[in-house]
């Protein structure tokens, strides 16, 4: 039985269970983002179905193989990857990046969810790493591309929390037009202040969405619901749901709407979207809500427009610098504007739970732990968000002297020609190669096979200088 460190670094190369990782010294150059869409479906739609007597297909003892959990993941997926026979640690915060690096060496799966961030300096010292799982919507908190650049592949659940956080964003909504925050606050303190000035109905009025993805699109539907007008600006051309109307610029959004939230992902381009300029284009009394990134709004221009009385009241569940764990640490030290938006009236400021209910969490725990097992036992990348998608039906029990051979190599022209003539030489009975940017990811099913065989393919497929990682499965 080989050890846990021998599967990451392939020093036992005479079995049927290798595995290997080497470094390449190109790196992909270009951005991976996942394939947009607006609302709706799985993220494993259209994966194949296994077969009733499908084979369960195993590339080591599961049993030598390490997994990190960090930051609390629900037991959901706890659950799932014990049941697999891996060795599972389990942290309920994140780690210090040096600390991080020390656990990291030799460890084959790590979890996580917002707040530790695999960077290049991190992941340059995970030898051992083949899949990363982000048990959140986001990746941002990942090096993608260095991932990719070295065969390491990044799940996340993109769907799982979305009703979580348009609930969220609708109670805040009727919260800021009751003024329900501030009542409340009053009420604890002993002072009774029964009064209805500026406070109100959410029917009737126009909610503004920027970003309508899976939680935009589920807000819009909730918020017709209760009467309101939905308006939604994208950059993409995207189908309504129910009767609410695309705009075609950010600022006729902000122009019309009583009520503006943001549902957009952390880029460059949405970097502070909503400063001083925007702030004027709102109307006067309306309102913002934030529960996408904390680097989408300005909050200094954000405070300066409360202050005048131009924006009402705002809810923010997010912030450009946020504590790694629970404590008193959202302070001027963390955020030189914090006490400044502490002391503001008819302001909802809640520490990053808009998909932090058990609900989500479970089903977010399922989604990400099942595709970790799917991509380390069969090689499955669907619903990877930094390497091609591809699959292959199940080997069945009937097919025992059946391997799968699995070979990522940079995207350069000659290297298909190169592996398959390795391939040709066996019988393969179905294959399947896929690229994205500078990563290519081949799939091939191969019969009749034996130790000196799955040896032989796999010193050759590590021969070639294309390769950024080669895994037999059987």
């Amino acid at each position: 039985m080989t050890s846990a460190k021998d599967i990451g670094q392939h020093r036992d190369t005479s079995g049927l269970n290798i595995f290997a990782n080497p470094n390449l010294s190109t790196s992909p150059t270009a951005s991976f983002q996942s394939a947009p869409s607006s609302h709706g479906g799985s993220l494993f739609a259209g994966r194949t179905v296994p077969l009733p007597n499908a084979k369960h297909l195993k590339p080591f003892a599961t049993e030598d193989i390490k997994v990190l959990l960090l930051e609390n993941v629900n037991q959901t997926g706890r659950d799932i990857l014990t049941g697999q026979g891996y060795q599972v640690e389990f942290l309920k915060s994140s780690l210090p990046e040096d600390q991080l690096i020390e656990k990291i060496r030799d460890v084959h799966v790590i979890g996580i969810r917002s707040k530790t961030k695999l960077t290049a300096r991190v992941l340059k010292e995970a030898r051992n790493l083949i899949v990363i799982g982000c048990f959140c919507i986001g990746t941002n908190q990942v090096d993608l591309q260095y991932a990719a650049a070295h065969g390491i592949a990044v799940f996340n659940s993109p769907f799982s929390n979305s009703r979580s956080v348009a609930e969220l964003v609708i109670s805040e909504i009727i919260a800021l037009a009751r003024q329900l925050g501030d009542r409340s606050m009053e009420m604890h303190a002993g002072t009774w202040n029964k009064v209805s000035t500026k406070c109100w109905e959410i029917r009737g009025k126009t909610l503004g969405i920027i970003g309508y993805g899976h939680i935009g699109a589920q807000l819009s539907v909730l918020a017709e619901a209760m009467g309101m007008s939905v308006i939604f600006y994208d950059v993409l051309n995207l189908m309504a749901l129910g009767t609410a109307q695309q705009v075609p610029t950010l600022e006729t959004l902000l122009a019309k709407s009583d009520f503006v939230t943001c549902h957009v992902p952390e880029l460059p381009e949405t970097k502070n979207m909503i400063g001083p300029q925007q702030f004027e284009q709102m109307k006067q009394g309306s309102y913002l809500i934030n529960a996408s990134r904390g680097s989408v709004v300005d909050i200094s221009a954000l405070i300066h427009a409360m202050r005048s009385g131009k924006i009402a009241g705002a809810a923010l569940d997010v912030y450009p610098n946020e504590p790694a764990g629970n404590g008193d640490y959202f302070n001027d030290d963390l955020n030189t504007w914090g006490s400044d938006l502490r002391g503001l009236k008819n302001v909802i400021l809640t520490p990053h739970i808009g998909g932090s209910t058990e609900e989500a969490q479970s089903a977010i725990g399922v989604e990400v732990a099942q595709a970790l097992v799917r991509y380390v036992n069969e090689g499955t990348t669907l619903g990877a968000v930094n390497l091609p998608e591809v699959t292959l039906r199940s080997l069945t029990m009937d097919e025992p002297n059946h391997a799968r051979v699995i070979y990522i190599h940079q995207n350069v022209p000659g290297v298909l020609r190169k592996v398959n003539e390795i391939l040709g030489d066996h019988n393969v009975d179905k294959q399947m190669t896929d690229s994205r940017d500078d990563v290519a990811y081949l799939m091939a099913d191969i019969s009749d096979v034996d130790n000196s065989t799955i040896k032989d393919l796999y010193e050759r497929l590590e021969s070639l200088s294309s390769r950024v990682m080669t895994r037999i499965l059987y």
